[in-house]
């Protein structure tokens, strides 16, 4: 674990890095995307032209004999969950950042974008249990607990539950929030939790991965272990069949992925820890504009 002085110096370094790309790119798109999409019930007026009938109130038409409609106003602020996987296996990173490294900075520029725009920000930190819930606050120092958090937390579970995490997310949130899952979804059977988050919330998944985890280097004969399990297995990478064989494996777990997120309606931005991730996040923003100005 490095001393106190340097997890201020890497925690200082990392929210400069993020506030340059949240002041510069992500701002004001988050605000655009994100910000009004809620909307809280007001009061009921009686009917004018033009208004839309979806929002007649039935009851109160019935009751006074006069058409009345439902009147909403725009929330102030929103409240968003930044959810990550902090598993045994985020450790690992064959590129320049680890797994949990990436999540880190990524999760940083989302909060501090909720942060920005004076909306409230959560954490929810899981392995194979749920590991730490920070209540959504305001505020800078609040979003720098949020990163250190992240980037340092000792889990004591080993493994990966989305289901759980997500099932808990369900309890404790109660109020409809902006979640942003990052995890490289090494686990088990999620969809059930992941259809009532998705209804209950506006659910974005963005699953994270390495290369070497999906295309085997050519190393000879070596041993590769699990990190949440310690399962070991002797693989011969010079085999060409051996490697195209774990490529195909794991083209069809991201596959079944993609299916499961996509039936559930979540919206994905997948990340590399090879990759710079910036395109990623502008592209998923353009989305949400262009799919938004279609509504």
């Amino acid at each position: 674990m490095p001393d106190t002085r340097d997890i201020l110096k890497k925690i200082r370094h990392l929210e400069l890095k993020t506030r340059r790309s949240v002041e510069t790119a992500f701002g004001g798109q988050y605000h655009s995307v994100f910000k009004g999409r809620g909307m809280n019930f007001e009061d009921v007026r009686a009917y004018s032209d033009g208004d839309e009938v979806r929002f007649i109130d039935r009851n109160v038409t019935a009751r006074t004999g006069e058409l009345h409609v439902k009147r909403f106003v725009e929330e102030r602020e929103l409240t968003v969950i930044v959810m990550v996987d902090v598993s045994a296996s985020g450790a690992y990173g064959s590129a320049a950042l680890s797994k949990r490294e990436l999540a880190a900075e990524v999760g940083a520029i989302l909060a501090f974008s909720a942060i920005r725009n004076n909306d409230k920000v959560g954490l929810l930190l899981f392995s194979d249990q749920v590991e730490l819930f920070l209540a959504p606050k305001k505020g800078r120092p609040h979003g720098m607990r949020l990163l250190r958090e992240i980037l340092y937390f000792e889990p004591k579970g080993r493994g990966t539950d989305v289901a759980l995490a997500l099932e808990y997310l369900n309890r404790v949130v109660t109020r409809r929030a902006v979640v942003f899952l990052l995890s490289d979804f090494q686990t088990g059977e999620f969809a059930k939790a992941l259809g009532v988050s998705a209804r209950r919330h506006d659910l974005v998944a963005l699953p994270v991965t390495d290369p070497v985890e999906e295309e085997l280097p050519d190393l000879g004969r070596v041993v590769l272990e699990d990190a949440e399990t310690g399962e070991q297995i002797e693989v011969n990478t010079s085999s060409a069949r051996a490697r195209t064989a774990h490529q195909r494996a794991m083209e069809r777990r991201r596959l079944e992925l993609d299916q499961r997120l996509r039936r559930a309606r979540v919206d994905t931005v997948p990340l590399r820890t090879d990759r710079d991730y910036l395109p990623e996040l502008a592209a998923f923003f353009r989305r949400r504009e262009r799919r938004l100005a279609l509504r």
